[in-house]
């Protein structure tokens, strides 16, 4: 199958390196960018789901792939993803996409299992945009993609550790962007909403009910991926898909700025 032009335009796309990979948006960005002919990397920590997806894409879109199977609240697998990543002389993008949630409330969550979203939301991200920088700069291009929520930016209270890692991978996303601006790098927080995936169907979102929201509040994986990465090259680092989610977080933008205005606590 011939591949389509790559969002970037560039000549002899290269690798791009895909964590949380194995379903849901991570494996939307595998397929999409297979179709514009770059070579993967995909990390996940479910083998059979990583061996099969990287068999149809090879088979579909005649790219290299391959798989690293690591758990990235576990530093030790962080270490052994950024071993990898040094031994790409042609990485292009780097997709830090891992991530859960947990359907609990902040006290009746083990602080053990808070340190593994800590570092499967950020901490993961922050290691592997440090290996991945210098080869990007060396090479004067790359884009970092960073999945982030709707709920870093209006500041979610459904869940404390879940916002606050995506909030501060956003964060991250700005600041780092700004040390970078000039070296055709691109850096974006991807902030989608529900999205149609395997997140709330895991052990830890027992209880979760997709009926809790409006149908129009779900968007599907396919259109995520594809928005993001048409966004890339506006240099926006905040980014939220769909006029719903996006329409939303105006909103909320409005509404904490007048109370603010009028005095109110927030």
């Amino acid at each position: 199958m011939n591949s389509i032009e790559n969002f970037m335009e560039w000549e002899d796309p290269g690798v791009a390196l895909i964590t949380g990979a194995s379903s849901g948006i991570g494996a939307e960005f595998a397929s999409q960018l297979a179709s514009q002919n770059f070579d993967l990397v995909l990390i996940a920590r479910r083998k059979e789901k990583l061996e099969q997806l990287c068999k149809e894409l090879q088979k579909k879109f005649f790219i290299k792939a391959e798989i690293i199977v690591g758990d990235l609240s576990k530093l030790e697998d962080n270490h052994k993803i950024i071993s990898k990543i040094k031994e790409i002389d042609n990485l292009d993008v780097l997709i830090n996409n891992a991530g859960y949630g947990i359907n609990n409330t902040f006290l009746q969550i083990d602080v053990t299992e808070h340190i593994d979203m800590i570092n499967v939301h950020f901490t993961s991200a922050v290691m592997f945009c440090h290996t991945a920088l210098p080869i990007m700069v060396k090479r004067k291009r790359g884009v970092i993609i960073n999945t982030s929520s709707t709920a870093a930016v209006h500041k979610s209270f459904l869940s404390v550790m879940y916002t606050s890692t995506k909030t501060a991978l956003a964060v991250f996303s700005e600041v780092l962007q700004e040390k970078v601006k000039n070296s055709n790098i691109y850096i974006q927080s991807l902030c989608p909403g529900f999205t149609y995936s395997e997140f709330h169907d895991t052990d830890s979102m027992r209880g979760f009910q997709r009926s809790w929201f409006p149908k129009e509040s779900w968007m599907v994986s396919n259109e995520v991926v594809r928005l993001s990465l048409e966004a890339v090259k506006n240099g926006d680092v905040i980014f939220v898909p769909g006029d719903l989610n996006q329409n939303y977080t105006r909103k909320i933008r409005e509404s904490t700025i007048e109370q603010y205005l009028n005095g109110k606590r927030l």
